[in-house]
């Protein structure tokens, strides 16, 4: 298949390993470019620290697996053998905010004996590493010892969440490592602020069958902690949600032989190379679903955010039914979006059977509606209730994808179901949009069907709080997004301000102005993107919301143009001929220069401008739509209000 063909040239790999072994228990190995340097000492005990520039980033910390027979991979250990290997490559990068992205580092695996090998690898952008166990019998984990002693009292961004059990979307907490409070879980990923040594981000990737790293305070810096695996559960009658009761005492019951997570460290001299950082794709596993040329991103018509909220002026009773699931499709028909999701309440949610539709739906005459208008059904479920035999059912009667959620866990079995689904989804020719879950680890890479993940503190959040949601949207990308591509569900058409925001669930508003909202769609890293609010208040708006059907959702390349955690951000990502630049900022208005380097020498291109009008301070939705034009070596200034931004969308002229 071409796509083989493709992907074949793209991973031309230039992959070097020195001659000979290494024995001893002091090693270092260095990145490509000699910035970054690990040094691993196996006396006594398995430790790592890390330097960059030549300043002290991680200070000695631990790395040890324990085993429930009482064996402790890393403790008690003494002279290890060392190989060394160098690989550069590129890699075609499907769905993701490159096409595609070049590997480039060091590697040191260090054979600790008795089928024990640690793998570190090292990047110019990061350093990570995981243990590789060869045991021909089954293995069960008790705990791992997971140290990040940072050097000195650094500043953290540190996502503090409500418990172990919990969606994965929570704001961050600006703090020093020493005043990191131990009282609430902190999910992964989180900022750290190393001076001379550049920002970093403790990371994971390829966390496959094990559960997910949570973080807490120790003495000397911060140390990770996993959840057991679940023992008894009960469905809950809500929605037929799994629930935890009572877990074992141990981690993880898995093969012997086998791959464990990376622990990554990602760094950055400058906050804008952070979201750009590509090492959680290039750590995950490679594609196991072969051909993905029928996987297809899109925009998306949704219901839920905005109550089904077609306004008054229809001739029928807006909600979950055919006639308002049509109008929806009709909808993104005319502004040419690619999906309608079906939210929760097309089936019975207390019956946890997909199979019980609802009266007011008729699923078939739907699907047959949208196929004649070019646009494609995806259906929401509750994540541990699907079965292969209704994805069958589904994919067989023309339905594009799932969206699954409230998983709400990442021990060994949460895990377990996600990959499930992945593999599940992907054998039926399906998508898959993957909310109530972790962090994305890299799945995505490895099914390229996986095409979005909530787990970020999204719009959904205004319906029932009053965040400084603004600041957020300018910190995730630095950070979350960083993992994998976020299903934050931007576009909302009413705007408030800090003072004039209002929590109301029927009918909620943004926090920010209009130019901001549309500034999220080119900021996030979304192959498939919702328009969150109802068709009626786009359609009262057609030229906003043209603009807003404009952006792409398969890019070739993304660059951060400028940026700095926590106040703004401007990013610009090229998709076929077109070329697309979001800003976005907190809550001070700002003014910030668009330079347009990146574009083609010797071109000229038209760039559509929707920006912040002159009053949006004080009326938010409040926006001008303009065009000039642009050169690569035009620079423009552009106004952004309070919790303001833009979006521009630049085309060659010919």
């Amino acid at each position: 298949m071409k796509i083989f063909s493709k992907a074949a040239l793209l991973a031309v790999a230039i992959l070097t390993v020195a001659c000979g072994t290494e024995r001893g228990t002091e090693f270092q190995v260095t990145s490509p470019d000699g910035s970054l340097v690990v040094e691993v000492s196996t006396a006594d005990n398995l430790t790592y620290k890390v330097t960059r520039h030549g300043t002290p980033l991680l200070e000695s910390s631990a790395i040890a697996m324990h085993l429930n027979d009482g064996r402790s991979l890393g403790v008690g250990t003494d002279v290890a053998t060392a190989k060394r290997s160098t690989m550069h490559r590129t890699v075609e990068a499907p769905f993701y905010r490159q096409s595609s992205v070049t590997e480039h580092y060091n590697q040191l695996l260090l054979d600790l004996g008795d089928g024990v090998v640690v793998n570190f690898r090292v990047f110019d952008e990061g350093c990570a590493y995981r243990f590789e166990t060869s045991f021909e019998e089954d293995i069960v984990v008790k705990d791992e010892t997971a140290e990040f002693n940072f050097a000195g009292d650094p500043a953290m961004w540190i996502p503090y969440t409500n418990g172990v059990a919990n969606a994965f979307q929570f704001p961050y907490t600006l703090t020093k490592q020493s005043e990191v409070d131990g009282t609430k879980p902190i999910i992964l990923p989180l900022a750290v602020d190393c001076g001379d040594a550049g920002k970093v981000l403790i990371m994971e990737a390829d966390m496959e069958s094990y559960p997910g790293m949570f973080i807490e305070p120790k003495e000397g810096g911060l140390s990770g902690y996993f959840i057991e695996v679940p023992d008894s559960v009960y469905l809950h009658e809500r929605r037929h949600q799994e629930k935890v009761v009572t877990r074992h005492d141990y981690i993880a019951a898995t093969k012997g032989e086998r791959t464990f997570p990376w622990r990554v460290l990602a760094v950055a001299d400058e906050d804008k190379d952070l979201p750009t950082n590509n090492m959680v794709y290039m750590l995950a596993a490679e594609n196991r679903i072969g051909d993905y040329s029928w996987v297809k991103t899109g925009k998306v018509a949704w219901d839920w955010w905005n109550d089904w909220g077609i306004d008054e002026s229809v001739d029928f009773e807006p909600g979950v039914n055919n006639a308002t699931y049509k109008y929806y499709i009709d909808f993104a028909s005319t502004y040419g979006l690619e999906y309608v999701v079906l939210d929760e309440g097309w089936y019975v949610p207390q019956s946890g059977d997909l199979y019980n539709i609802v009266e007011e739906i008729n699923l078939e005459e739907l699907i047959a509606y949208a196929a004649e208008k070019n646009v494609k059904l995806i259906l929401w479920a509750v994540a541990n209730v699907i079965s292969d035999e209704q994805c069958k059912h589904y994919a067989d009667m023309g339905i594009a994808g799932f969206k699954v959620d409230f998983i709400d866990r990442d021990d060994q079995k949460a895990v377990d179901l996600v990959y499930r689904l992945a593999e599940m989804t992907a054998k039926h020719k399906m998508v898959l949009d993957i909310h109530g879950v972790y962090k994305p680890t890299g799945l995505n890479r490895t099914y390229p069907n996986v095409i979005n993940f909530e787990g970020v503190y999204g719009l959904e959040e205004l319906k029932w709080s009053n965040p400084n949601m603004p600041e957020y949207d300018v910190t995730f990308p630095y950070i979350r997004m960083v993992q994998g591509p976020a299903d934050y569900t931007p576009g909302a058409m009413r705007n408030a301000t800090r003072e004039g925001f209002k929590i109301e669930y029927y009918t909620p508003m943004s926090q920010g102005t209009r130019a901001h909202q549309v500034g999220l769609y080119v900021v996030c890293d979304a192959p498939i993107v919702m328009l969150c609010d109802a068709p009626t208040r786009y359609e009262a708006e057609p030229e906003c919301t043209k603009f807003i059907a404009q952006m792409p959702t398969e890019v070739e390349k993304t660059e951060i143009l400028s940026g700095k955690m926590g106040e703004w951000i401007v990013s610009a990502r090229k998709a076929g001929e077109k070329w697309f630049v979001g800003g976005l900022t907190n809550w001070d208005a700002r003014e910030v220069e668009v330079d347009f380097a990146f574009l083609d020498e010797g071109k000229e291109y038209k760039a559509t401008i929707l920006a912040d009008a002159e009053d949006a301070n004080e009326n938010p939705t409040h926006h001008t739509i303009t065009e000039q034009m642009v050169k690569a070596d035009s620079k423009l200034t552009i106004a952004m209000a309070q919790g303001g931004g833009f979006g521009i969308i630049l085309e060659e002229v010919k």
